[in-house]
């Protein structure tokens, strides 16, 4: 079995065809697509990291993902920083009627409710409890969706100061999470995977939402299949919340 399977997903681009991985090893599997599901059912490594082309997934990187996946072994998924331009920029929290933010860039260890928008790492495990992608969501909420639907699956999101991938001199990618990107689709995140109290509240921040109210159909069948059974208790919601008391 590999050790770590690397997911870079990009979307069609001029520079798609030259894409090539940092590097080769026997315990590493690489996978370049613009789908996001399509190979999933690969999966052979005991942790996947799903990312983008802007991120740098190198050796001290995938040594040190390994140690902490090593010592922390109840924990099926990690949100690791990136380092971009002197700052580092981690995973996401809940803010109440906000919906996310960013953790502070020198926050300590904690439960995170999704990764940076740029890269997540995942167990095997996990994934197979969780499911596919949901591909109607751009490209950098999908992360966040996935670990949301996680938690119901019973899975916890930990984030590590130390576990930090570099952005890609150059690149483009965007390491900060805008609380105002995309409200609909973080209205959509939100009414799939979290209570009427979130989505309450985060309707009335943003009164555009309120005919969302109206077209549920869809994320109805979706929100019963991310919450069926669902092991996400009031505790952990908690902890993945900007109320939460971080020691």
């Amino acid at each position: 079995m590999r050790q770590f399977d690397v997911f870079v997903f990009e979307e069609d681009s001029p520079s798609f065809d030259k894409w090539t991985p940092v590097f080769e090893d026997p315990a590493l599997g690489w996978f370049h697509s613009k789908d996001w599901n399509s190979d999933l059912e690969k999966l052979e490594a005991e942790w996947i990291i799903f990312t983008t082309p802007d991120v740098k997934v190198d050796r001290e990187f995938l040594n040190e993902l390994a140690q902490e996946a090593d010592g922390y072994t109840l924990i099926d998924a990690f949100a690791p920083r990136i380092k971009s331009n002197g700052h580092f920029y981690g995973g996401l929290i809940l803010d109440g009627n906000r919906g996310f933010k960013q953790i502070d860039e020198n926050a300590p260890m904690r439960y995170v409710a999704g990764p940076n928008p740029l890269i997540g790492v995942f167990s095997r495990r996990i994934i197979q409890r969780t499911g596919i992608f949901d591909q109607s969501l751009p490209p950098r909420l999908r992360l966040l969706d996935y670990a949301l639907r996680m938690a119901h699956a019973g899975g916890k999101m930990f984030s590590v100061p130390y576990l930090v991938a570099e952005q890609v001199e150059g690149s483009s990618g965007n390491p900060v999470f805008d609380g105002k990107e995309s409200i609909k689709d973080q209205w959509d995140i939100i009414y799939k995977n979290l209570f009427p109290k979130e989505l309450m509240g985060f309707t009335m921040r943003h009164p555009s939402t309120v005919p969302l109210w109206f077209k549920t159909k869809e994320l109805d069948i979706k929100r019963n299949k991310a919450t069926d059974l669902s092991k996400l208790s009031p505790k952990h919601l908690l902890n993945i919340s900007s109320a939460a008391k971080i020691k």
